[in-house]
């Protein structure tokens, strides 16, 4: 199986991750895209991260009625700090049948060459790029590399930084959010 890794700390989740994703799991050739969930980093101040499984839980709410949409806690229990890099080898090990490709907005990509080992991470996995609205350029190393591909995907100018200051101020965000992951948010009295 090919499985598009889309890494994030989807706080919250929103109905924008979610259209890139389903974009590129029904139209380009990975079987399954993983919401990969970033833990807190022990080394950052708390501020408004939600704790690790109440992001997860969020996403799993989220994507419980896409079938080719998992979430993904495989990097809570790897060292931290740490890096892609890292994370893949741990995937390609524990599911050695399945090739694992990246998912980045165009301003990931623009950083990417500042990854550590990025030349390893290109030579042995595919990167799957969506649109973002931004000023860098992208290295022209990328631009024409057999393992980068652009795809079309709409451009989601959502963010959930904006979400959780809406909630704060008491504005309704529900339309943004999937419909089950705002039951769960609201339930919860997350980011008020």
């Amino acid at each position: 199986m090919k499985i598009g890794l889309y890494f994030g700390s989807f706080n919250p989740i929103h109905i924008g991750h979610l259209v890139i994703a389903n974009h590129i799991a029904e139209h380009s050739d990975l079987d399954q895209v993983w919401f990969v969930v970033t833990p807190h980093s022990p080394f950052k101040k708390k501020s408004s991260l939600l704790d690790n499984y109440q992001r997860l839980e969020m996403v799993y709410q989220a994507t419980k009625d896409y079938p080719k949409l998992k979430p993904s806690d495989i990097e809570f229990n790897l060292p931290q700090p740490n890096y892609t890099i890292n994370t893949l080898a741990h995937l390609q090990e524990k599911y050695p049948d399945n090739k694992f490709a990246l998912i980045m907005g165009e301003d990931n990509l623009k950083s990417f060459h500042k990854w550590k080992n990025y030349e390893v991470i290109l030579e042995n996995h595919h990167i799957y790029v969506y649109p973002r609205i931004s000023d860098d350029t992208i290295e022209t190393q990328f631009h024409n590399h057999e393992k980068v591909h652009f795809v079309n995907a709409p451009i989601m100018q959502l963010s959930s930084t904006f979400i959780r200051k809406s909630i704060k101020e008491g504005k309704n965000v529900q339309p943004m959010l999937p419909h089950f992951a705002w039951e769960y948010l609201d339930e919860m009295n997350f980011y008020k």
